[in-house]
């Protein structure tokens, strides 16, 4: 076989190889996973994730695929009070590489690859996170961008840079941008990245040249990343746009351990309780579907240590109920579902709400999720989601917003489904209701029941 047809069959086999994860939805269910930055924030390094995902693996039989590496890895010093003192690490080409400070497998320009690796290793995927730019540094040094004859000045804009991250500069929306987009995304898909969560980019402000940017050079690796774009609240305006692009993108704030949280300023809805969620996740009904998942932030449970991405290191301040609460609204709107806990410290009480199957599954195969718009006399403090499931099945969640117990009663009818009776089971308690035509239920102060209804 002569070079030139062992070169063009090798070329024949890469472009199908692309075509077909084109052709192949991402993510064709909600992505479920873990992410360091609830118990890490910029300070995870290669021993502590690789202590997290292992205790993710006792997880996968559930679902929980993804191990994703949030802000910071390529920071030499995290605690820096300075972008000089962070020690950024980057290479020859300006693009961020792990610090081998905190990962030394990256040495030798290894990179992710050793970890990604190892990661597959135990049947998972690996992500990583980036805030969308340019590093300042790369431009200082106008290094060059690989495989182009671009260099760093010729694809930063810096005019525009990210309001809470100091470290990168925008990408112009030219032929310089694209390439050094592209040189980033053959690393990454070099290394084995299965998922890319990329900030500053859904929301204040929002950047669609980057997103175009970012998805069209993933979508030239051939390789299947999921796009999670962040963060939120992602606009309406702007929903057909941004899921041509992203596997996921961010619908609220950052959400964190509380029902509600006050605000200093009336435009800052930092952070986000769980009681947000409510009034955010009814704008995007219908658009979880086909690949595409509105996010509705990560899972904030159990042991939130020893570096929080907000606050001191704490046990989640969420009750119980609170949590089910979550968990239960997320998988009835089909939001992905990603883990904020510090798993070498999961209890066993986390463990149950994640382990179960009957509630994941509602979030991960249930379909016409949506809330309901008009609610029986005595639901002012309620809220009522509906779906369908298999075979007939409907699923109907019921939670109370109130800050005090609440004793409600209302017909199947009335929430959504054909008259006459019907028998449901409890999906957290395993609870059975026999055939009736009435439902009656007592709820704790933020808590919700979800029922498996025939």
């Amino acid at each position: 076989m002569t070079h030139w047809l062992r070169h063009t069959l090798l070329l024949t086999l890469l472009l199908a190889t692309a075509s077909v994860a084109s052709a192949q939805e991402v993510a064709p269910t909600p992505p479920m996973g873990w992410n360091s930055w609830d118990s890490y924030g910029l300070t995870i390094d290669e021993a502590d994730f690789k202590a997290n995902t292992t205790q993710l693996a006792t997880l996968h039989a559930y679902g929980w695929t993804y191990a994703v590496i949030d802000e910071g890895w390529y920071m030499g010093n995290p605690f820096g009070d300075k972008l000089e003192h962070r020690d950024y690490a980057i290479d020859a080409h300006g693009l961020l590489i792990p610090s081998t400070k905190r990962f030394p497998s990256a040495a030798d320009g290894q990179g992710f690859k050793p970890i990604a690796d190892w990661v597959h290793a135990q049947g998972l995927k690996f992500g990583i996170h980036i805030v969308r730019g340019i590093p300042k540094q790369a431009v200082e040094a106008n290094l060059p961008i690989a495989g182009s004859s671009f260099h760093a000045q010729d694809a930063a804009d810096t005019t525009e840079t990210c309001p809470w991250d100091d470290g990168d500069y925008g990408i112009r929306d030219n032929a310089a941008g694209q390439a050094y987009y592209d040189a980033m995304l053959a690393l990454y898909a070099h290394w084995g990245v299965d998922f890319l969560k990329v900030d500053c980019i859904a929301d204040h402000p929002y950047r669609i040249s980057e997103i175009r940017q970012i998805a069209a050079a993933i979508k030239k690796t051939g390789r299947p990343i999921v796009l999670s774009l962040s963060p939120g609240p992602t606009q309406l305006s702007h929903a057909a746009e941004i899921r041509q692009y992203g596997q996921m993108w961010r619908i609220s704030n950052d959400v964190w351990d509380g029902w509600t949280f006050v605000h200093e300023h009336p435009n800052d809805d930092f952070p986000m309780g769980i009681r947000d969620i409510f009034d955010r996740l009814p704008l995007w009904a219908g658009q979880a579907r086909d690949g595409r998942w509105p996010d509705a932030d990560m899972l904030p449970f159990g042991v939130l240590a020893p570096h929080p991405g907000w606050g001191e290191a704490r046990h989640s301040r969420l009750t119980l109920d609170e949590e089910r609460t979550q968990l239960s609204l997320l998988a009835i709107a089909r939001s992905p579902l990603i883990l904020g806990a510090n798993l070498t410290k999961l209890d066993d009480a986390t463990r149950a709400l994640l382990t179960n199957k009957d509630v994941i599954a509602v979030d991960q195969h249930s379909h016409d999720n949506h809330p309901l718009e008009h609610l029986p006399s005595g639901f002012e403090n309620a809220r009522v989601w509906v779906a369908s499931g298999k075979a007939g099945e409907r699923y109907v969640a019921v939670f109370n917003l109130d800050d005090k117990p609440a004793s409600l009663e209302t017909t199947w009818e009335q929430l959504g489904l054909a008259s006459g009776k019907h028998a449901a089971r409890e999906l957290w308690s395993g609870h059975r209701l026999g055939a009736s035509d009435r439902l009656r239920i007592q709820l704790p102060a933020h808590g919700c029941l979800l029922y498996s209804v025939r």
